[in-house]
């Protein structure tokens, strides 16, 4: 995206007037407003390597911090980077937590965490220990299961090959060897490997409760309907 602040203090890309942001407050994907924009002077006078922007999200009216850095100062413009840096990003979440054992659920919670920070590769290492934990829970059948289930999310999604091997190696590694084969993440990679363990929880558990859950109430309410009715009684008998 061509991004540049003009001599008269204004902001330009190539979106217009606005680009769409996830907002870390009302978190909606929803269009920025750029509300406070460097002095060009003072720029070009100190010729910072970064800038920060304050944009106001079109949704709910906070402000959102972004940091950018500079590419090339001009003769009548600086012009920034496409690549900003989210000051305050929106926190990730997983709806069924509820249904994880323990020890999944608070491994996953700061595997969150660490990605909701920007953190890669902590991120990386809490999802290999959240695999470990899964895998102790389930069993060998259960680590075979959700490696089928890795394979079917490459086939329905078009997974390319690096890709799936970086997530496979994650998950998957011997954390025995003597350098753990732990591959370093960026942010696109360490979104898919977001996507796809959640993917593998809800598959390993919530599908399951849900489902188990379901049966239950169907049977208590066969039962209960059955225990209400009374046999007729024919008159004269």
């Amino acid at each position: 995206m061509t991004l540049y602040i003009d001599s008269g203090d204004r902001l330009h890309h190539d979106q217009g007037t606005k680009f769409a942001l996830t907002c870390p407050h009302c978190q909606v994907l929803a269009h920025m407003s750029p509300v406070s924009v460097p002095n060009y002077a003072a720029l070009q006078t100190f010729r910072p390597s970064q800038v920060g922007i304050v944009f106001r999200c079109d949704s709910c009216n906070a402000p959102v911090f972004l940091r950018f850095p500079v590419k090339l100062y001009g003769t009548s413009r600086v012009e920034l980077g496409g690549n900003y840096t989210e000051l305050e990003r929106a926190p990730e979440h997983f709806a069924y937590f509820t249904y994880l054992p323990e020890e999944p659920e608070q491994l996953f919670r700061e595997a969150l965490t660490c990605f909701s920070t920007g953190a890669h590769n902590a991120f990386a290492s809490m999802c290999r220990r959240t695999a470990q934990a899964v895998f102790a829970d389930l069993g060998d059948n259960g680590r075979l299961s959700m490696f089928d289930e890795l394979n079917e999310i490459r086939e329905f999604t078009g997974l390319d090959s690096e890709t799936f091997n970086v997530i496979r190696k994650v998950l998957f590694g011997n954390d025995g060897e003597p350098r753990p084969n732990m591959p370093m993440l960026d942010a696109y990679k360490a979104g898919v490997l977001l996507e796809v363990l959640r993917d593998l929880l809800y598959e390993a558990y919530v599908r399951r409760g849900q489902l188990t859950h379901a049966l239950m109430v169907r049977r208590h309410s066969a039962e209960d309907a059955g225990a209400t009715i009374t046999p007729l009684v024919r008159a004269g008998a």
